[in-house]
């Protein structure tokens, strides 16, 4: 006859590794999170080598940028898959009323710190772009809680099971264009407007100076738009 005590040590060999890392590796994050390693040693952690810069004042809300984004990654036009966001307050007035969420490729990034196995981590061989390994993602969504922006700019990929961000678009799968600090990226190229644009040189790191820039030229103050 089979004790209960044998049931429960079958039912825990079942415990897949994936599911004890997403467990275990929880409890590494407090450990990270100010950028100490499990060892006790300071993480040096280089600074990429690319940044996107937008205008709030010129961004229409479209969203063309969020489905080409969705499509260069994922093959589909899908919001809820795009790495870069827009938000629009339908109560709100200009310019506050839209918001453009994209990531800022942190000189200190607290998501890249809370990560407890490695997946998101700066690609050094890519100019430094933070990355999302999906293949070493338990899904913990601790990168995706640690961003200290609203919204997050980690998305979680509800379809993969996996956490992503913005890797500047040097993993597209499904555009024949290159990527990453030297190339080329989906939501620069797609905005009909010009509302962003990409820079090598690092931000000025205050909330949103440096990240929000004046991309407007005279031709929009002739359509009302401010040019400070």
């Amino acid at each position: 006859m089979t004790s209960k005590r044998s049931h429960k040590n079958c039912a825990l060999t079942k415990i897949s590794r994936r599911t004890f890392l997403k467990y275990t590796g929880i409890i590494a994050v407090g450990v990270s999170w100010h950028g100490i390693d499990c060892f006790g040693q300071q993480s040096a952690i280089g600074a990429s080598k690319g940044y996107l810069l937008i205008d709030s004042k010129k961004c229409q809300g479209c969203q063309t940028c969020m489905l080409a984004c969705s499509l260069v990654h994922e093959g589909e036009e899908n919001l809820s898959l795009a790495r870069i966001q827009v938000v629009q307050n339908p109560f709100g007035k200009y310019p506050s009323d839209i918001l453009l969420a994209q990531c800022r490729q942190c000189i200190d990034p607290s998501c890249l710190l809370a990560c407890p196995t490695g997946a998101l981590h700066a690609d050094a061989q890519r100019g430094y772009v933070r990355i999302v390994d999906s293949e070493k993602c338990i899904g913990c969504r601790a990168c995706v809680l640690a961003c200290p922006y609203k919204p997050g700019r980690g998305i979680w990929n509800f379809i993969g099971g996996y956490a992503q961000k913005c890797d500047l678009c040097i993993n597209t799968p499904y555009w024949d264009e290159a990527g990453g600090p030297s190339g080329k990226q989906a939501c620069v190229e797609a905005c009909p407007i010009g509302a962003i644009t990409f820079t090598c040189s690092i931000p000025r790191q205050n909330g949103d100076a440096g990240y929000d820039v004046n991309l407007r030229d005279l031709s929009w103050k002739m359509l009302g738009y401010p040019l400070d």
